[in-house]
């Protein structure tokens, strides 16, 4: 599925360098680790983490990466206002001055993910890469005002989604920088997030690889 989507969004040059597909490259090529700030729909801003791990190349352009990341974030002001709505509608309140205050309900978020990046070499130094992939959501929602309820029964569950990203790697040596952009499209949340990253890579790199 990802191979159909790259090639029908990308240009011609994407799609030949699946005519050289081959998984002979695949083998664990490095591994790094992510720090970074994002934000999503129904959520406020937080900061998230994630390992990657750079499994090799399917063509001479195209590596596979897997990941995992977390975060956890508070519902938004703005999605905390519109639950207290719906509940203060169907609430009986003859006098008018019931008020309805929820507190805090956080939301977490483990992530497994699978990216094709192609891979833009800029000069010696410097490699940016663009890619899409998919990924698997396990979610938990907690908060005093929805603990053993269903409200926390349906913030609870896995789902998934399809991830864009954009960044680039810099340097020669086996100790590599990475800034990263990522946009992911799930069920429930969808978010964008910005992230910089250390990683290390002991295999020699590969054709069209910095």
């Amino acid at each position: 599925m990802v191979l159909l989507v790259l090639c029908a969004c990308g240009p011609a040059r994407l799609c030949a360098q699946f005519e050289q597909f081959s998984s002979e490259n695949l083998r664990l090529r490095a591994v790094g680790v992510d720090i970074g700030v994002l934000s999503g729909t129904n959520v406020r801003g937080t900061a998230t983490g994630a390992l990657r791990f750079d499994l090799g190349t399917v063509t001479p352009r195209v590596r596979v990466l897997l990941g995992a990341s977390y975060f956890r974030a508070n519902v938004s002001n703005a999605a905390l206002v519109r639950f207290e709505q719906r509940l203060h509608s169907v609430v009986i309140d003859p006098s008018g001055d019931d008020t309805i205050r929820l507190g805090k309900i956080a939301w977490s978020d483990v992530t497994a993910d699978l990216d094709l990046q192609y891979m833009l070499p800029q000069g010696h130094a410097v490699t940016a890469y663009t890619g899409l992939g998919l990924s698997v959501h396990a979610r938990n929602g907690s908060g005093s005002a929805i603990r053993g309820t269903f409200v926390e029964d349906a913030l609870d569950g896995i789902t998934a989604g399809l991830n864009a990203t954009v960044g680039a790697e810099f340097g020669t040596a086996r100790w590599r920088v990475a800034l990263d952009g990522r946009g992911v499209l799930a069920s429930g949340i969808s978010s964008v997030g910005i992230s910089v990253g250390l990683r290390y890579r002991w295999v020699k790199a590969g054709v069209g690889e910095r």
